[in-house]
């Protein structure tokens, strides 16, 4: 590991706090030009002792404004020291979880998944409409039938017609007909470049895209691509549990990476992380946000640094080693799940490398599903219902719901 180490809680104090003296202080600097101040502190009580032993607590009621993006040079210097902290998480996860090279990918702690995959998406469309001469009507989206909603959240916004490559119902695979017929279609309405989405564990059945497959696909077919993957779910997961994915920067075919911290790394919801290998944000450079200092490249704009420092916490405490242990757990549990449905004769879906099992509908009753909060794939016609296997999901919770499975059964 060349970023990610493991920090003792005194040691991630003394970093997070040494950031945060090098923040402004607006209350003893005469800083005046800023929209911003620590949080209201008739709500928030700064002075509460608990708060000056925790880095995070301290962070949010300091309120670092983390706008723009800051592994591209300038950025706004009153809140450099906790930028530094993002930087950190940025290279972590570029490099330590995704094999990129030091100093070539950039990145920045997005509002979630769905903002950073319509922050690659936008690129490219910008990417192929800058470099390429392209029209928008030449450009599409192309994903499979399980990609997430912000997918077609990101057509619309983008207005870009969006192509879906059917998945096998079973084994939810993609194959080498569905993609090349896909293709052909969206080139028979007219397009001529392809945004392409590749998935690293679905958020319904934690799936994973055969990227070698949709590559061969799309040069078979001479493509003009961008390649995005979504990992928003799987990011802190399958790198984990595949050491031989091809889900990686080390794939010179993907450009880009969507993470969520606020899934598998349980940090506070608000905090993706959309990473993208350098040369390829500045398409969408905001020249516009001439009062930010460094310009603004990202789709947010203002943002918090506290979420950030969060998610840096979180993996410099655990360390690498932890991590591992960490999935470690969660497969052998998932494991366990799975030999209980197969004895049972359930029939469900799982990626071997994944931690959500996904049942049949059929197989469940609805005070079975309401009982356990079990999700399905579409609440108005559910043909499946997955479970999830969090750290709190631990096998007693398990048993309980193989019981009254069995039961109903």
């Amino acid at each position: 590991m060349k970023f990610w180490n493991k920090k003792s809680q005194e040691e991630i104090k003394e970093v997070v706090f040494s950031a945060l003296a090098q923040n402004v202080n607006y209350t003893s600097q005469t800083v005046l030009g800023i929209p911003a101040s620590n949080l209201d502190d008739k709500v928030f009580n700064q002075d509460a002792s608990f708060v000056k032993d925790a880095p995070f607590m301290s962070t949010l009621i300091q309120n670092p404004n983390h706008i723009g993006c800051h592994t591209l040079g300038r950025s706004e210097s009153f809140f450099a020291g906790t930028q530094n902290i993002e930087r950190h998480l940025i290279d972590i996860c570029a490099v330590d979880i995704l094999k990129g090279n030091i100093g070539e990918q950039d990145g920045y702690v997005a509002s979630g998944g769905t903002e950073a995959n319509i922050q690659a998406l936008w690129i490219y469309r910008n990417y192929f409409m800058a470099k390429q001469a392209a029209q928008r009507t030449d450009i599409c989206i192309m994903c499979s039938t399980d990609s997430h909603y912000s997918m077609d959240k990101g057509a619309n916004l983008l207005a870009l017609d969006i192509y879906k490559i059917p998945v096998e119902k079973d084994s939810r695979a993609l194959s080498a007909q569905g993609i090349a017929d896909t293709i052909r279609k969206a080139k028979a309405d007219g397009k001529k470049h392809f945004i392409v989405v590749c998935n690293m564990m679905t958020t319904m059945f934690g799936s994973v895209d055969d990227v070698d497959l949709l590559v061969a696909g799309l040069q078979g077919e001479a493509c003009s691509f961008r390649l995005h993957v979504d990992g928003a779910y799987g990011g802190f997961y399958y790198p984990f549990t595949d050491e031989n994915s091809k889900l990686t920067f080390a794939n010179e075919h993907i450009c880009s990476f969507t993470l969520d911290a606020h899934k598998m790394a349980q940090a506070p919801y608000g905090t993706g992380i959309f990473l993208i290998r350098k040369g390829n944000i500045q398409y969408v450079n905001t020249q516009e946000a001439s009062y930010v200092e460094g310009e603004d490249y990202t789709l947010i704009g203002s943002r918090s640094g506290a979420n950030a420092v969060a998610a840096w916490m979180i993996l410099v405490k655990n360390g690498p080693f932890g991590w591992y242990e960490k999935i470690f757990v969660l497969q052998k549990r998932t494991e366990w799940m799975c030999k209980q449905l197969s004895h049972l004769g359930i029939e469900y879906y799982r990626h071997p490398m994944a931690n959500i099992i996904t049942i049949k509908s059929n197989f469940v009753t609805a005070e079975v599903v309401s009982k356990f909060g079990l999700v399905p794939d579409n609440h108005g016609a559910a043909q499946w219902y997955k479970i999830v296997i969090m750290d709190h999901v631990n096998i007693e919770k398990l048993a309980l719901l193989v019981a009254d499975i069995k039961n109903a059964l």
